[in-house]
């Protein structure tokens, strides 16, 4: 099949002559409870109306966030693989870009960031946009591949962190202003500070408990056993403070994550840790579980911008998060909480008692872990700064068919007067 003229226009008059809403179509692999599923439904219910018409495709049937999407009936389409390496996607990808009359494809995750560079191009679409959502992860050879052989056919990628940006640029080998940096949002309506002992009751713990929240999937990044570590030695000191792992892991237990779930239960029970530990699994109200907690901790092993982060700072919940990627700019150390080294459960501990024994540095870090949120991290700021890069990569993709067009013509012209 050969690929359709690429059209370059930014906006479409209507019949009226009025401009039209740019056609934004968002692509991922799934739904399912995880950070960049978060930030797509973030996206598409603030990128504003009348400006951008913004659907939503998953390429899984797995779908429960689907419920947060507004009008997801007319704005979701799930196109499913039949089989794992299943390239008709493409195809039928291609098909339903061409149905909406999409300017911009911008996708997330490695399945549907190949899908979309290839299916957009097939399509027509203005601009394909692709994301890096993490750093220092192993990628496969096949994967390289596959990224390598599609290069051509993204215009910008869009990183949610400067490591991450710096990571893919390594690993991909595009050049540097091929990536725009924009952190990830927050909705500070939804994750708001709220009065613990509602919340408390339901999840089974004491009103006057000392709660230390983790919310993470269970998948080998994010590093429980750095807490459970730190958590034995906190209880040597404290023993009243309960520890909250929201999260359970991936659809299917992908990514091996089943079997990390199976290693860290029964890390749980070696280290004695069992009546101290809440499992609470995946929940869809999370933006009340964060308020139980007095401090939540994200001790992994990498990450992009952790929307745990921002979720907790936005509840004025202050945070513990170990130094990697962008954290240490998205947390200020000392200011919102703390942020502690890779890898040293001594330092996790003492920080985490520093939290849990002064009730006033809590409630310090808290309000400015909120105050921070709302002046950086909105979902408007996140919907302001990607609508920007999707001008920006309709404008480039214009001017470089503008100057191919050009060249063209010298070219052509240049022919006849010899």
């Amino acid at each position: 099949m050969t690929a359709a003229p690429i059209k370059t226009g930014s906006a479409r008059p209507d019949e009226a002559g009025a401009v039209a809403p740019l056609r934004i179509a968002l692509v991922i692999s799934n739904l399912e409870y995880g950070g960049a599923q978060r930030q797509v439904i973030e996206l598409a219910n603030h990128l504003e109306r009348g400006t951008f018409e913004v659907h939503v495709c998953s390429l899984s049937r797995y779908v429960p966030l689907a419920a947060d999407l507004e009008d997801a009936a007319e704005r979701l389409f799930v196109l499913t693989k039949r089989f794992k390496f299943d390239v008709s996607v493409i195809w039928r990808l291609a098909a339903w870009l061409r149905r909406i009359r999409a300017d911009v494809v911008h996708s997330y995750l490695f399945d549907a960031n190949i899908a979309a560079r290839l299916a957009g191009r097939l399509a027509g679409v203005g601009a394909v946009i692709g994301s890096e959502r993490n750093t220092d992860y192993h990628l496969k050879r096949r994967q390289l591949w596959a990224y390598w052989a599609t290069r051509s056919c993204s215009d910008l990628i869009i990183a949610n962190s400067r490591a991450g940006a710096q990571f893919s640029q390594r690993v991909l080998g595009h050049p540097a202003e091929h990536y725009r940096v924009v952190h990830n949002g927050v909705d500070t309506v939804r994750f708001r500070p709220q009065e613990k002992a509602v919340i408390r009751s339901r999840l089974g713990l004491a009103a006057e408990a000392l709660v230390v929240g983790m919310f993470a999937s269970f998948k080998a990044q994010k590093n429980h056993p750095l807490l459970l570590e730190a958590a034995r030695r906190v209880l040597n000191r404290r023993g009243d403070v309960k520890f909250l792992l929201v999260g359970d892991e991936l659809h299917g237990g992908m990514h091996g994550s089943d079997a990390y779930k199976v290693r860290v239960f029964g890390m749980i029970e070696a280290l004695g840790l069992s009546r101290a530990c809440v499992l609470a699994g995946n929940r869809d109200d999370v933006e009340d579980v964060y308020c139980a907690c007095d401090v939540t901790v994200l001790p992994s092993l990498f990450e992009g911008t952790p929307n745990v982060l921002l979720e907790s700072m936005s509840c004025g919940v202050p945070v513990v998060a170990t130094d990697v990627a962008d954290n240490a700019a998205i947390a200020p150390d000392g200011r919102v909480g703390f942020i502690v080294p890779l890898g040293d459960a001594g330092v996790l501990a003492d920080r985490l008692l520093r939290l849990i024994e002064d009730g006033e540095l809590r409630r310090r870090c808290g309000a400015a872990a909120r105050a921070w949120v709302e002046s950086e991290f909105s979902t408007a700021r996140l919907a302001e700064k990607t609508g920007a890069v999707y001008r920006e990569a309709l404008a480039l993709r214009a001017r470089r068919g503008v100057e191919g067009t050009r060249a063209s013509a010298s070219g052509s012209s240049g022919a006849v007067r010899r």
